[in-house]
């Protein structure tokens, strides 16, 4: 794939207004939108599209109170649509003001600007990736160029878990469905701006969140035969389950995403001086594109009941983070080839030669809901670094935002005369 003109680079490095840029995103950290609470970035949104000219804005409820917002900003037409997508919601905030006490950074929402990064919660997951998204679409403009594709803008909240009731994809669920009923536009290619460092992630793990109640039946220490114990059951259960682990990393890695595995992340149980009656395991598995979550949960289950344990005993599984599927989120891969994926490599390294790099995701996000689900190339890229973000240290580079509203914005210029797939 040809590199965008140099010239083309120039201007819009020209045109783009730096303090605007960072404004915007000031603006964007500035409005709380920890899950569940969505709605006021959600309006913040929808007006920063429609001062670019975007027709359509919608604010759309995907349950109550909490509103996903779609735009289409028209191109030259013709071509190919592009879809630039994000989650509005932000993970909490607790432990921050702490952390940071007697800062300038010590307001989470303050996006105190620090040795040449903002900080702040949502900074990298993902409101840089957002605002590279508007600002990108908006430096076209200011700098006089065409812009070749119609784009339909897609914030949706519930991506994040961790508060009660909320973190299920709610909101991608219903934007899927509107497209899926031609109530939403259906695009020929995707950019999910998760946070990559402004690398393109072009494959993402899968991954089974299970919860194992082992039950067996309490007694008095003194009496240990008149119970069944759960705890000794668990011993062996978790013994047969670091062993499927080990058979799972034997697989041949990935290229992009590595290999699988099974971590257990909690072990529950115990007696007060007394036989354990019941205990609880946690896990978590990684699964590789082309795994299928259905097969991989009845080869973990097959297992766990393989595991020589008292026959009394009870093994019960649950599976509470359903995203995509029933079991959890499924893996995905776009072909690195694609002509879109290659036309954004190049204007990445346009701008950045030390980025656009292509990889697979260290986590798991929304993009199997199009590829997997709709057919549509998905690829994750924004800037923002994925290790900082749900903890207290999370900020992202001045300089690697602004880089990217550039690298966006050259990406637009051309998408549609090369083709979306």
């Amino acid at each position: 794939m040809t590199a965008p003109d140099p010239d083309l680079v120039t201007r819009l490095r020209r045109a783009l207004d730096r303090d605007a840029a960072i404004a915007l995103l000031a603006r964007a950290v500035g409005t709380p939108s920890v899950t569940g609470h969505e709605r006021a970035f959600a309006a913040l949104l929808a007006r920063e599209l429609e001062a670019i000219g975007a027709e359509a804005v919608r604010l759309d409820d995907f349950a109550p109170g909490r509103p996903n917002v779609t735009a289409v900003l028209k191109g030259e037409g013709g071509g190919p649509t592009l879809m630039l997508l994000g989650h509005t919601d932000t993970v909490h905030v607790r432990g921050w003001a702490e952390r940071w006490a007697g800062t300038e950074r010590e307001d989470p929402f303050g996006a105190a600007i620090v040795d040449g990064a903002m900080w702040g919660r949502g900074t990298g997951d993902l409101k840089a990736g957002i605002c590279t998204a508007v600002a990108s679409a908006a430096l076209l403009r200011a700098a006089g160029i065409p812009q070749a594709p119609d784009i339909a803008f897609a914030f949706i909240g519930d991506e994040e878990s961790g508060e009660p009731g909320s973190g299920v994809s709610a909101g991608m669920k219903a934007l899927t469905a509107a497209i899926e009923a031609g109530a939403a536009v259906r695009p020929d290619f995707a950019i999910y701006v998760e946070p990559t460092e402004l690398d393109i992630y072009a494959a993402q793990m899968g991954f089974v969140i299970c919860d194992i109640t082992v039950t067996g039946r309490s007694a008095y220490f003194g009496v240990p035969e008149q119970g069944i114990d759960a705890l000794k059951a668990s011993h062996a259960i978790l013994s047969a389950l670091f062993a499927h682990s080990a058979a799972l990393e034997a697989r041949a890695p990935h290229p992009l995403v590595g290999s699988p595995f099974l971590l257990v992340t909690t072990l529950e149980g115990g007696g007060y001086i007394a036989v354990p009656g019941e205990c609880r395991i946690s896990l978590i598995m990684k699964l590789l594109p082309g795994d299928d979550l259905g097969e991989a949960v009845a080869a973990m289950e097959a297992a766990v009941r393989a595991a020589p344990v008292d026959p009394r005993i009870e093994i019960a599984f649950a599976y509470p983070a359903g995203r995509d599927h029933e079991f959890g989120g499924t893996p995905t891969e776009t072909p690195p080839d694609l002509p879109a994926v290659a036309a954004l490599v190049a204007a990445v390294k346009a701008v950045r030669p030390d980025r656009g790099a292509i990889k697979g995701a260290p986590y798991w996000s929304e993009a199997p809901f199009l590829s997997t689900r709709l057919g549509v190339p998905t690829v994750y890229c924004a800037p923002g670094d994925i290790r900082n973000c749900h903890t207290t240290e999370e900020h992202v580079e001045i300089e690697d935002y602004l880089d990217g509203i550039v690298a966006f914005a050259a990406f637009l210029a051309g998408f549609g005369r090369v083709g979306g797939r």
